[in-house]
Formats: structure tokens, sequence, C-alpha cells
């Protein structure tokens, strides 16, 4: 576990992007390919901007997959996850990507569950881009999180912190109108990625930063199990770091 703590969002969305871009040029130089999945949120907005700036990329040989997406929330909603991707990643850059296997929340979703983990079995995930949530998250799975499935997708239920956290980040104008259901990755999903690059910024995840960091590994802080990954590298600004001991 690699932790790089910046003294602002803009210094540690640019290490974040630059140390990620590095894992996908030398899977384009050893493979020929890359494949790489992406977070949303108000914690990515920096981070993205500097990637899809990052030079030398071959984007046209590049296979990307999102993390989440609620259930019957239209691709046209502010807050569909889709649309963020599209605005901020796809959209923005220089070339088409080989494919971006987008979550379609709107149809069946344990048929839209086995359509992806078919698709991201087919090869190894070469970076994974993720962040943390005000209640230890990691994607949609809320604690106490399913450590033990196999299943690369799953639909999963969405606790009121984590409601709460979408509304206050202003996606959502009032705590009614967020979804109670997202399709998410599952922790093991994540975990099989060569490199998790994890950008968490502000002060309000000060306290999840600590116990995914520092505290014990359990499905109560599901973050905690990126402690166990051999190349999992949080970049964190100076408020999200504060409350850690070193």
């Amino acid at each position: 576990m690699q932790i790089n703590v910046l003294e602002n969002k803009s210094e540690m969305a640019r290490h974040a992007a630059g140390e990620g871009a590095a894992v996908i040029r030398t899977a384009l130089e050893e493979r020929g390919g890359a494949r790489i999945v992406v977070a949303t949120g108000a914690s990515q907005f920096e981070m993205l901007d500097r990637l899809v700036r990052e030079a030398d990329i071959d984007w046209s040989r590049v296979t990307a997959f999102h993390l989440d997406e609620y259930i019957a929330l239209p691709s046209t909603h502010p807050a569909s996850f889709r649309r963020y991707l599209k605005e901020r990643l796809v959209d923005r850059l220089p070339a088409p990507l080989a494919a971006f296997h987008y979550i379609d929340g709107e149809g069946d979703p344990e048929r839209e569950c086995d359509r992806l983990g078919a698709l991201i079995s087919a090869a190894p995930i070469d970076v994974a881009f993720v962040g943390i949530g005000e209640n230890g998250h990691l994607a949609f799975n809320d604690p106490p999180a399913d450590f033990d499935t196999e299943r690369p997708y799953l639909v999963a239920d969405l606790d009121e912190a984590c409601r709460r956290q979408q509304l206050g980040e202003g996606w959502f104008a009032t705590l009614e109108d967020v979804p109670p259901r997202a399709i998410s990755m599952s922790v093991r999903q994540i975990m099989r990625a060569g490199t998790i690059i994890c950008t968490v910024p502000d002060e309000r995840k000060s306290l999840a930063v600590r116990g995914a960091l520092e505290g014990p590994v359990t499905p109560d802080v599901p973050a905690s199990i990126l402690q166990r990954h051999p190349d999992c590298r949080f970049f964190l600004d100076a408020p999200a770091a504060w409350l850690l001991a070193r």
C-alpha cells in the first residue's frame, strides 16, 4: 500500500492521473491494449480532467468499464454515471476508446450484472481508478460489504449515509430523489485489478480514510480491503489525510 499526501486537490489529481496513465502506457506497450475501470462522483473531477490530458496514450486501444450506476435512473439525469463519464471522459478523449462498457440500470438489473460480468471477466484489468465514500464504501458496496462473492457485478442496496452523501454533493434535490438501489462492481472484482489508484479529497472523507488505511480490514469499512491489494496507491489531499497517525 502506497500513501501519497498532496497539499491540494490539483496536486493530488495530477499525481494520481500521472501514475494511472503510466500503467496504461505500460499495458499498451507490453500487450498492445489496456483495460481500465473508472470511478465517478465529486472526488474524481480533477483526476479525470488530468487523465484526459495525459499525452502519448493510444486511447483507441483502451477498453473501459465503470464501477456503478443507479437502478432506474435515466441516462439524461444529471446524477447518471453514464452521463458523467460520457461528458467528463469519453467525449473529451482525443480518440474514441476501443470500447466503453456502460452500466445500463434501466433494464433488468440481474441480467445486466450477468452481461457485464462476462465482459469484464474476459481479460484482466490493468488499472482501476476508485474513490472512497464518506461511509467507507468502495463503489456502491456499502457497509457491511460482501467480501466473498465472486460475481463481478451485483445489485446493491444503498444505505442512508451513502444516499445522504449523494444529496450533499448536489446530485439530487431531496433524499427521497436518491435511488435506493444500484448496480455495483463487487469488492472482489475491484481487487482483481493489477493496480488500483484511489483518489480521495476533502475533510469530509477523513474518518473514512483513517478507517480504510489504519483500521482493521473489515466489511464495516469496505475500503479497508484495499490494504490487502499488492499495488494500491492512495492519493489524498491534506484535509482528507489529517486524521492519519503517520
